[in-house]
């Protein structure tokens, strides 16, 4: 029986019963790292400490240990340890670079699936709140306006009935939102991918191009991946082209928009409203843009429940037991599909 050591980034909050279990395994050991910064864990790699180390369970969280799991990063972990699997607690892992990953022969692992509804759920809240303008009415009643002015001085809103609601990216999350959507009565639901889905996927959306979703929407819904491909994808050209007043709610990577552009256009109008939950440089976000009466803003927190948290940490184990069991990963990265 082959024998395997997990090295684990925390932290746990819910699966300690199913960390547990899996080392309990006659084969398995789970070993932790010490390292609070990324010069910190290059000297553990270095000094041999996670030599016998071939699968790595990781969180969004942990690169304040580690930093991104990049080219260099994976180099020094292929020299220093045996690693062939990176089981990584999220849907999104532009944090680590798959590509290099897959040339080095190791597997990456994701969570899809299990976040779609949580996600899906604040993305709509966003949408709501930037149409209707929520978080400022919020404010202007916690300053005590609304014994000077109507609805404590907030400028009125929109209704989504009637509107063109336009998804940027309909995976799991897009799909979950759009179905969400629906009832609010939008006139028309577009989306823009790299493919067009089969048509059972689609769910009653219109494929469209990416210019296309541009101009016709007057909701925006961003969530796709990112990558270098849609890094800053929404930018100022493609702000120049969305209509005047329209609402763009970003739930997926805060890069995905280019702040820069977005900032200007916010003030101008040009963009009415924006609802996000991810930022370019979070969490040290941009104070001047998120303090603007049109934005809307969460702290990054569209899977931050108790059950969805709990399913999410407890696929990473199974990812990892999946690769003990079978040599391979469960839910392979699509960018690693067929190499292994």
């Amino acid at each position: 029986m082959s024998t395997y050591k997990v090295l684990r980034f925390g932290p746990v909050r819910f699966a300690q019963e199913a960390w547990a279990e899996l080392a309990a395994k006659p084969n398995v050991e789970v070993v932790e790292s010490s390292a609070s910064s990324r010069d910190e864990f290059v000297k553990e790699l270095k000094s041999g400490k996670f030599k016998d180390v071939d699968i790595i369970a990781r969180t969004f969280e942990s690169v304040k240990q580690t930093g991104l799991v990049d080219k260099e990063l994976l180099s020094l972990l292929k020299e220093t340890t045996q690693l062939k699997a990176i089981s990584h607690n999220g849907a999104g892992y532009d944090q680590v670079d798959a590509v290099e990953c897959g040339e080095l022969g190791i597997q990456v692992s994701n969570v899809p699936s299990l976040v779609d509804a949580a996600t899906a759920d604040s993305h709509i809240y966003l949408l709501l709140g930037a149409l209707r303008n929520f978080q400022l009415s919020t404010l202007n009643l916690l300053k005590g306006k609304w014994p000077t002015s109507k609805c404590a001085g907030t400028p009125i809103g929109h209704d989504p009935e009637g509107k063109v609601l336009g998804i940027y990216g309909m995976g799991g999350i897009g799909r979950a939102v759009r179905d969400r959507a629906k009832p609010f009565g939008f006139k028309k639901i577009i989306y823009h991918n790299r493919n067009r889905l089969a048509a059972e996927l689609e769910g009653g959306a219109e494929y469209v191009t990416f210019d296309e979703l541009l101009k016709q929407s007057d909701v925006i819904s961003i969530n796709i991946p990112l990558n270098s491909a849609t890094k800053h994808s929404i930018n100022k050209d493609a702000i120049s082209k969305m209509k005047d007043g329209v609402v763009i709610v970003n739930t997926a990577r805060g890069a995905i928009v280019d702040e820069s552009a977005l900032l200007p256009a916010l003030k101008s109008g040009k963009v009415g409203s924006f609802g996000a939950d991810v930022f370019e440089n979070e969490p040290n976000v941009n104070m001047e843009l998120v303090e603007q009466p049109n934005v809307v803003s969460l702290p990054h927190m569209g899977t931050h429940t108790v059950e969805t948290m709990k399913a999410m940490e407890e696929f990473v184990v199974e990812n990892v037991t999946k690769y003990v069991d079978t040599g391979k990963v469960l839910t392979i990265v699509p960018e690693l599909k067929g190499k292994f």
